[in-house]
């Protein structure tokens, strides 16, 4: 069950993006059963939506057996608390929604610590709002697929139950910021020999599922993952291969991107994104058959 504020731009703008958060409901795991709009102004500070239209989801929740509820923005602790008593079942915001399928798809050391760390910025100011909820956590990142989960929104980081306080989750927090720092020493090691040798750098940058990985395999034969799904992709591939000409040089497959990315995942994935950073050259990869190109363009860039 989706749904979504409207307070700006057109229609077939909401519209769009309540398709994209049903690809992303879908890549979770999720069966979407209805999607609701609403024009509004602003988000409602209580309920995002209002408490009529919150009723309206609740009859509809009743009517469809949807759970969970998937919001279109982020919610604050205050508007997921009582949205959740309006409806009765647990109510997960586009965040949350891609923090978990970066917990499905994480399988590095690298990647399960960034998707920790993103999850527990997340929940850390949720505690209270998120009290029943939190305690149905299932845990684990990156595990949740692999053990049968328990569906979207419930492949939480494991220290984050509501028996957990701020302090423990700040300290876990500490921890996985230290082991970040070490991983990108390493990484920016790597680079530096790389560049002393005078190896260009070339990375591959776009919207998630517009054909990085594809190229990349295309290029050089990497055999990475490729899949028609959102995010297949989260640890960086770096391969070195060599132009017709004759020069060496390196390539790098990087996470994709998308509308409203979190800010947790931004800066949980900082080092991964210093490939695109410190790179000599950026491919930008973008989806020509996509509905609305420049969008993904303007996001990218952004």
């Amino acid at each position: 069950m989706l749904f979504r504020s409207w307070t700006d731009g057109t229609v077939r703008d909401a519209e769009r993006s309540l398709q994209e958060l049903a690809l992303l409901a879908e890549t979770a795991g999720s069966v979407v059963l209805e999607g609701v709009i609403q024009r509004r102004d602003s988000p409602d500070p209580a309920t995002f939506l209002g408490s009529g239209k919150a009723k309206e989801l609740r009859s509809i929740v009743v009517e469809t057996g949807a759970d969970p509820v998937i919001c279109d923005g982020e919610l604050t602790p205050g508007q997921l608390r009582q949205l959740e008593e309006v409806v009765k079942v647990k109510v997960v915001d586009r965040t949350w929604l891609i923090l978990d399928i970066f917990a499905q798809h994480a399988r590095s050391r690298e990647g399960k610590a960034q998707v920790s760390l993103a999850q527990m910025q997340y929940l850390l100011p949720r505690l209270r709002g998120w009290g029943e909820s939190l305690s149905r956590q299932g845990g684990g990142a990156g595990g949740g697929a692999g053990a049968g989960g328990g569906g979207v929104g419930t492949r939480g980081p494991g220290e984050t139950k509501i028996e957990t306080d701020r302090r423990r989750i700040r300290t876990t927090m500490a921890r996985l910021r230290r082991q970040l720092r070490e991983m990108e020493k390493a990484r920016t090691t790597q680079r530096a020999a790389r560049h002393r040798a005078g190896i260009p750098a070339v990375a591959i940058a776009g919207y998630t599922n517009a054909g990085k990985s594809s190229l990349l395999n295309c290029i050089t034969g990497a055999g990475v993952l490729v899949e028609n799904a959102l995010f297949a992709t989260l640890d960086p591939t770096v391969r070195r291969t060599r132009t017709p000409g004759g020069r060496d040089y390196t390539i790098a497959d990087t996470v994709g991107f998308v509308r409203h990315l979190p800010h947790q995942l931004v800066e949980a994935f900082r080092s991964t994104l210093e490939e695109v950073r410190d790179a000599d050259l950026i491919v930008h990869v973008v989806d020509g058959s996509d509905d609305a190109p420049e969008e993904q363009i303007s996001a990218v860039r952004e």
